[in-house]
């Protein structure tokens, strides 16, 4: 039998071991990662196998530099992906590429920093906007972008990094433009497909995925039990789809507020105020499970009126009625303080007239509490000199 001091010793031993064994197991890291451009839209990246590397069971792992991108797996020794400019916002990515096996650890992280073919092209505000064929279909896209660069050239295909979607890129067609914009026409069908499209001149490029457009849905606008129904007049490319519908709006002059509606065809409801005037501006965009059609925001559409007559009423509701209370209660304050002037004490005519007949007008005794007496006036005394005698001069006839 072991002791229990023999057996803490061998399992410290066991320990050791392992953990000499896991760091000597570690997977060595791919080395000498190399990329090339296969067209402006797919990058291919590889790299030789690793020096030590034990036989199966063996992938690599990789991702974006951003820790929030997803991580991706293979058992080859390279890998292809679509870069576009228009998503990174620059031309130059970076990502990490480590070894990974079933039993062993995982190796350290590699990076690799792919920079565009040529320097990014400052193109900006591109909108395309599909015309509709057969009304259900779109076949062609009209495209535009700032600045009025007629240098840039446009050209597409369909996304994707496998052999069958890397094809010879199609040109837009029709170019057009003037100082300020410039475009062309696409003939595909950007519905169905996710389109990549370039725009490329001698000193630069841009690449992006194109986001199809259509014209903003007119807005109707009617009234039911005090509610507000919004109805939208689609073209048939949205009937099948569900759509977000996104609703700015001001009343009696507030500031604007936007709220959404998902809805399949039945009209939207808004709490509706008759005293207020609204100013209504929409626009439409398909949900997160359909391919992605959305338009700009339309014009403003309005519907009611504002009225001020409410605001008079409540003026003479509440505004009035107090003013008219505090002139009644200082009326009765001021006349209570000068009553005595207002209002004298005057002795009834009777009882002077029964006084009268009682004494016989002999001794009539009126008192000051019983007989009005007037208030007395102040008269001025007049003063009258004496003339002398030798101051007089006689009349002569």
């Amino acid at each position: 039998m072991t002791s229990p001091a023999q057996r803490v010793a061998s399992l410290a031993c066991a320990a050791v071991i392992m953990l000499v064994r896991c760091n000597a197991e570690r997977l060595p890291p791919p080395a000498g990662l190399s990329y090339r451009w296969v067209d402006a839209f797919t990058v291919t990246v590889s790299w030789p196998e690793p020096r030590g590397l034990p036989a199966g069971g063996v992938r690599y792992k990789y991702r974006l530099e951003d820790p929030e991108s997803p991580m991706e797996r293979t058992k080859l020794r390279y890998f292809s992906v679509n870069l576009l400019t228009e998503d990174a916002g620059s031309g130059s990515w970076t990502y990490l590429v480590w070894t990974d096996g079933e039993y062993q650890e995982e190796s350290i992280k590699v990076n690799t920093t792919i920079e565009s073919p040529k320097p990014r092209a400052q193109v900006k505000d591109v909108q395309c906007f599909v015309n509709l064929d057969n009304e259900t279909k779109a076949k062609e896209m009209n495209c535009s972008w700032e600045p009025g660069d007629r240098a840039l050239n446009l050209s597409f295909r369909t996304c994707g990094y496998t052999l069958r979607s890397i094809v010879a890129l199609k040109t837009c067609e029709r170019p057009y433009g003037d100082a300020r914009r410039s475009g062309c026409y696409l003939k595909a069908d950007g519905v169905s497909n996710n389109v990549c499209a370039l725009l490329e001149s001698e000193a630069g490029l841009s690449t992006f995925r194109v986001a199809p457009m259509i014209d903003p849905p007119e807005l109707s606008i009617g009234e039911e039990e005090g509610v507000l129904k919004l109805s939208w007049t689609l073209p048939p490319i949205l009937k099948d789809h569900p759509r977000i519908f996104s609703v700015c709006y001001r009343k009696c002059g507030r500031a604007e507020v936007c709220q959404n509606y998902t809805t399949r065809g039945e009209p939207a409801s808004m709490p509706y105020d008759r005293s207020c005037r609204y100013g209504l501006r929409s626009r439409v965009r398909t949900g997160p499970s359909v391919p992605p059609i959305f338009s700009r925001f339309g014009p403003v559409v309005f519907y009611g009126t504002d009225q001020p007559a409410e605001k008079t009423s409540l003026v003479v509701a509440v505004v009035l009625p107090l003013i008219l209370s505090v002139c009644i209660f200082l009326s009765c304050y001021c006349f209570r303080r000068h009553s005595s002037i207002l209002c004298p004490v005057i002795p009834d005519p009777s009882v002077i007239f029964k006084e009268m007949v009682m004494n016989g007008n002999k001794d009539l005794k009126t008192t000051m509490g019983s007989l009005y007496t007037p208030v007395p006036e102040r008269v001025e005394s007049c003063k009258v000199d004496s003339v002398e005698n030798s101051a007089v001069v006689p009349l002569t006839s």
